[in-house]
């Protein structure tokens, strides 16, 4: 009851719809590293090394610039529960990988690996991608060369600079997972 006598009561916030957007923008001073803006909190994160760039091109280390959607989460199954998400979620095999290659039919799109094929291995030994939100950047249509692999996930301890993802501490990860969905829109710098 508050003064006048009346009974209030308090609701907490439920998180039982996902995000309509989240912002990612570069730091002031350092265009390797940035904030993510989502539901009222702020987190740091860590850019590509060539800081946010509107003309991506493969290997140049740059995030690209502009407004993507989530497509679906990756998650390392041998490592950690499925997380909480309004995402499709599956979980990584050995054999994943991610095709860099513009000269592919596969280029920027998950792939299996053989003796006959290399990419971006998604199975990694350090904890990189035990969490990878897949993005559509470059995806509809795909452009040979205009980047490929743009990801978010885990940052290293350091927090030093990507080859072009936005990465981000697991707790905070998973705390934005919980609120993504396929609808959510990520808007880069």
């Amino acid at each position: 009851m508050d003064k006048s006598g009346i009974s209030i009561t308090y609701r907490t916030k439920r998180c039982d719809r996902p995000l309509a957007a989240i912002r990612i923008r570069a730091a002031a001073g350092d265009p390797r590293r940035g904030w993510l803006t989502a539901g009222g909190q702020t987190i740091p994160v860590a850019l590509g090394r060539g800081g946010i760039i509107a003309n991506k091109r493969e290997g140049d280390g740059g995030t690209p610039k502009g407004s993507f959607r989530p497509r679906r989460l990756w998650w390392r199954a041998d490592r950690h529960k499925r997380p909480q998400t309004f995402l499709p979620a599956r979980a990584i095999r050995p054999e994943d990988a991610w095709c860099e290659d513009p000269e592919s039919r596969h280029y920027n799109r998950p792939m299996r690996l053989d003796r006959d094929r290399s990419g971006d291995r998604l199975k990694r030994d350090d904890h990189l991608y035990d969490f990878i939100v897949e993005i559509d950047h470059n995806t509809s249509p795909r452009i040979a060369g205009r980047g490929s692999a743009v990801f978010l996930h885990l940052a290293r301890e350091n927090f030093s600079a990507t080859a072009g993802c936005v990465s981000m501490t697991k707790s905070a990860m998973l705390q934005l997972l919980r609120r993504l969905g396929p609808r959510t829109r990520i808007v880069i710098g």
